[in-house]
């Protein structure tokens, strides 16, 4: 007996409307991309629990807050990215990407491209209006040269975006342009993008009243609009005009504009194919331009292609097949780690010095340097084959966690000591209370050092180091992290002196003055 068909959900536009106040200037063209979607959504016959939007920043980018449901508000430019991710954590998900010119193009244009030719099953719809309406009017990637605005108010000098022509040079299996102002053409590509399996990409022509009326009024305006658009439509000769008398052919390699009749007929003209490839035609058809062409609206681009997320789940169920299911914590203690002791260590060969390290030393250490008295190749080897207990090394002083800030500064005057080692009973280090501490935690504070406990200001689990480490590695760790003092502890880990910046510097200071007199 053969199995039922599921029954189609049945779910209304109202259904895809949330409860939050529409916030966008009256007259926008964002409220007919948002109604087109409320209306198409329901025909899909998914959850809306399957359903999510994700968006940027920008006048489309409160997209998501409109949708009932599930939904993402992130960064800027980052849309792609996240939906990704999503996307391939659960791959069952409806994932719709909502971007702007300036949010998708500006800084999201890297992260656009790579969603792009991954071919990750999304929708990413990009609302053009040739502004950065949310930011009050700075002229955006797709902003005409010339074009005029708050921060371009000679004329932008830059080159504009064509966002058909970038997504279809990032080989995008689905690509398609549509206009907020033709409604029942938008409702249709939305439904194409939806059905098609990858990346589909779809520009809108969306109108910003405030900051660049009219933008796309050639296209959208009753009495020119027939004349000034082409609709695409697969298999198709491109023809267009009021009366239908105009058509578009190629002049050896270029397209050309014709009317028909007088010798031109439909046979003359380009047919159109959105699955051919290479995309040749698409690129073409995404560089016509008004006012010298009619500007193509429908799908440029539609091929089929391997599908990220697909690909990526089937690789791991491969690589469960020939090695079996991961085990993480026999990963961590796999054989590429070992532990090499102390009394097992190699003492480094002079001539392998000699030839590995680089002598361009930096001038960190006096008498280190190319013109200098002593033998560059020859300190540099002191650096790595000395140990620090070699340097005059201080001896400790240590003070109690709970003792007052007072306390320990009174403690360091007494000793004359850079820094106190904080230890409740002088074996176990809890901390290391700096010289630097007292001017970057204390000094312009409002604290009372009498009742600040060290352990408020101390730093916690410090760096040590051995007996047998090198000097270099001693002056790499103040290097990185900004130390002043390391505590050095024996094999037990117990602390028995400590190694400060100063204490090296003077080391090499007197190699220098040896070296420098011969001694």
């Amino acid at each position: 007996m053969a199995e039922a068909t599921p029954e189609l959900l049945q779910l209304t536009r109202k259904d895809f409307v949330s409860d939050q106040e529409v916030r966008w200037c009256p007259g926008c063209g964002d409220y007919a991309i948002l109604a087109q979607m409320q209306r198409v959504l329901p025909e899909l016959g998914i959850p809306r629990e399957q359903i999510v939007f994700i968006s940027g920043i920008g006048c489309s980018s409160r997209f998501p807050y409109y949708m009932n449901t599930y939904g993402v508000h992130s960064i800027h430019g980052r849309a792609p990215t996240l939906a990704s991710g999503l996307k391939v954590a659960n791959p069952d998900l409806h994932v719709w990407v909502i971007t702007g010119d300036g949010d998708g193009l500006s800084i999201g244009g890297n992260h656009l491209l790579h969603i792009l030719r991954r071919n990750v099953d999304v929708n990413i719809i990009l609302f053009n209006n040739r502004i950065y309406g949310l930011t009050k009017g700075q002229y955006s990637p797709t902003s005409l040269p010339g074009h005029k605005t708050y921060s371009s108010p000679m004329g932008s000098i830059e080159q504009s975006f064509n966002p058909i022509s970038v997504a279809i040079g990032a080989e995008a299996t689905f690509v398609a342009r549509s206009v907020d102002r033709n409604t029942k053409h938008l409702a249709e590509m939305l439904r194409r993008a939806a059905a098609h399996k990858g990346t589909s990409f779809v520009e809108v022509y969306q109108n910003c009243n405030i900051y660049n009326d009219g933008a796309w009024f050639h296209i959208t305006e009753a009495d020119v609009k027939d004349d000034n658009t082409l609709i695409l439509e697969d298999g198709e000769p491109m023809i267009f005009g009021k009366e239908r008398d105009k058509g578009v052919r190629m002049n050896e390699l270029r397209p050309e504009v014709v009317t028909l009749g007088n010798g031109t007929s439909e046979a003359d003209l380009l047919v159109h194919d959105e699955s051919a490839d290479p995309p040749a035609l698409a690129y073409m058809l995404s560089r016509m331009e008004y006012p010298d062409f009619p500007v193509p609206l429908g799908v440029l681009r539609c091929v089929d292609r391997p599908v990220y997320e697909e690909e990526i789940l089937a690789q791991g169920r491969a690589a469960v097949t020939q090695s079996g299911e991961a085990d993480l914590s026999t990963l961590y203690n796999a054989a590429d780690t070992w532990v090499v002791s102390e009394e097992d260590s190699v003492p480094i060969e002079r001539d392998v010095v000699e030839e590995e390290i680089e002598t361009d030393i930096p001038d960190i250490i006096p008498g280190i340097g190319g013109e200098d008295p002593i033998d560059p190749k020859g300190e540099f080897e002191r650096l790595v084959i000395d140990p620090i207990s070699t340097v005059k090394l201080h001896t400790p002083e240590f003070i109690a966690p709970r003792a007052s800030m007072l306390e320990a500064m009174l403690l360091m005057e007494e000793k004359e000591a850079g820094c106190l080692l904080v230890s409740e009973d002088g074996v176990a280090l809890q901390g290391i209370l700096a010289e630097g501490d007292f001017f970057v935690k204390v000094v312009g504070s409002d604290i009372d050092l009498a009742t600040t406990r060290v352990e408020d200001v101390m730093t916690p689990n410090p760096t040590t180091m051995r007996l047998s480490d090198p000097i270099g590695y001693a002056l790499h760790l103040m290097d990185l992290h900004g130390y002043r003092h390391i505590p050095v502890v024996d094999p037990g880990g117990r602390v028995v002196k400590v190694v400060s910046f100063r204490a090296a510097l003077e080391f090499f200071t007197q190699l220098y003055d040896n070296g420098a007199n011969g001694s």
